[in-house]
């Protein structure tokens, strides 16, 4: 414990863990004191990239119960949710991703404020975090401030996807290659009757497809996925299936895992249980059984079942499942599996060379290919200068599996021998590694209130 009177907290990044962190930060007795800066680029801080967007029919993935920023108060958001717009027919199960976007923003500005006992906003963007002599950071920022913090948290989210192919990369600099979708205004570039491709077939795939439809897209539009699926449809809402934990807590290998779920799955369907709920009710210890995998067995879940898991597992509201099946059923979408090998500009247009599993492959021609594959994860390929510095430096190291940062249980982070910082901490997306899942709203807030604790412990 460091005896701190006025400890200095610098969070990195205002979206929804950042926000939650702060939230946390303050609520906690012994920062009452504390000195809070978040850096956060964005025009509006809270929604962060996830819930920024204004488009009405970009909806929430999950039903509005399971949102709320705070786990002790699970109806917060859905109250919150009752007093808005959208509300006036009654309160929808998926909310529009905008509206959320507001509720976190409320809740960030109502602690917002340059006066002492308030968080204080600094616009722009944190580029290194060296360790000083005396043991603190300097956090400094692309404005050249500099903030001496006793702690830094990194709450830097998702980053935007790396490049779908190489070595020739010119089609990056193309009008019709669209590499972040959602880029303000970036979709309405599109033409009513202009051919577009679409790099994946995942839940961001389909909010493309909605909006480009509500833009008065006319043109038919072809989608490549490594497996071909689009995500599950929400099911009606369902009684939670009990924990089957104690049968996996044995269990090191996928295979094994595997079978017992299977057997439940059986169990659950003779008794006329859906599937979801048993693939739900895995959640809460995802992450133990993730990490009684050896490396190995970690690996062979990412390179054989990761797909399958992420549209079972990250589903879509009903509403554009529907959506989706119809513009397939009268030809305006085309999915094919593949992987996208080649792209090369022509004109206006671009080619793209697409390799089916153990094929020669085949070219599609489109004026726009939009890139929506996953996030890149490997910290060892970031470009950020924070990330960068922070790296070169040794203070943060990559996991070998490249989905994020190695981390203690608190989310501090470790060098290369692993030893865990005592100043540099992490939440989100970053601590991949230790859950494999860490995106998703219930994990995230429970991180911010494991990690408010932690570092209130060591004031």
């Amino acid at each position: 414990m460091t005896h701190l009177t006025r400890p200095v907290i610098t969070v990195v990044g205002g979206g929804f863990a950042g926000t939650a962190l702060v939230l946390q930060l303050r609520r906690q007795p012994a920062l009452a004191q504390a000195e809070i800066h978040l850096i956060e680029p964005r025009d509006v801080p809270g929604p962060g990239l996830a819930y920024t967007a204004r488009r009405p029919e970009y909806l929430l993935n999950v039903r509005h119960g399971a949102l709320s920023l705070y786990p002790e108060t699970p109806n917060h958001f859905t109250e919150w949710l009752t007093t808005q717009p959208e509300s006036t027919a009654g309160v929808p199960d998926f909310a529009p991703r905008s509206a959320y976007g507001r509720y976190l923003h409320e809740a960030l500005a109502a602690v917002l404020a340059p006066a002492p006992g308030g968080v204080q906003l600094h616009s722009t963007t944190a580029v290194a975090a060296p360790l000083l002599p005396d043991g603190r950071r300097a956090v400094r920022l692309a404005n050249s401030t500099e903030i001496r913090s006793d702690f830094v948290v990194l709450a830097l989210g998702n980053f935007p996807p790396p490049p779908p192919t190489g070595p020739d990369l010119r089609y990056l600099t193309h009008p019709g290659y669209h590499a972040d979708p959602w880029a303000m205004g970036n979709l309405r570039r599109i033409g009513p009757d202009e051919a577009v491709l679409l790099i994946g077939s995942g839940l961001t795939a389909v909010d493309v497809l909605l909006a480009l439809r509500q833009d008065g897209h006319r043109a038919p539009i072809t989608v490549v996925a490594r497996h071909g699926r689009w995500p599950t449809a929400h099911g009606p809402m369902a009684l939670p299936y009990p924990t089957f934990y104690t049968e996996l807590a044995s269990e090191t290998t996928v295979a094994g895992v595997l079978a017992v779920f299977k057997r439940q799955l059986k169990k659950a369907a003779d008794q006329g249980i859906d599937w979801r709920p048993v693939l739900d009710s895995l959640r809460p210890d995802l992450g133990r059984i993730w990490a009684a995998w050896p490396l190995a067995e970690q690996h062979r879940f990412l390179r054989h079942l990761v797909g399958l898991w992420a549209v079972s597992r990250h589903r879509s509201p009903p509403k554009n499942a529907e959506a989706v099946a119809t513009l397939a059923a009268e030809g305006l979408v085309q999915l094919h599996v593949g992987t996208v090998r080649e792209i090369l500009p022509d004109g206006n247009e671009l080619r793209v060379r697409v390799r089916p599993h153990g094929l020669a492959g085949s070219w599609h021609t489109a004026h726009h290919v939009v890139c929506c594959a996953g996030p890149l994860l490997d910290y060892a390929r970031l470009d950020t200068p924070l990330v960068v510095s922070l790296r070169e430096a040794g203070h943060l190291t990559p996991d070998p599996l490249r989905l994020g940062l190695l981390t203690d249980d608190c989310g501090a982070l470790l060098t290369a021998d692993g030893t865990a910082s005592a100043t540099l901490f992490t939440l989100g997306p970053s601590r991949r590694p230790a859950y494999f899942e860490s995106t998703a709203v219930p994990e995230l807030r429970q991180q911010a209130v494991a990690l408010a604790a932690k570092i209130a412990s060591q004031v």
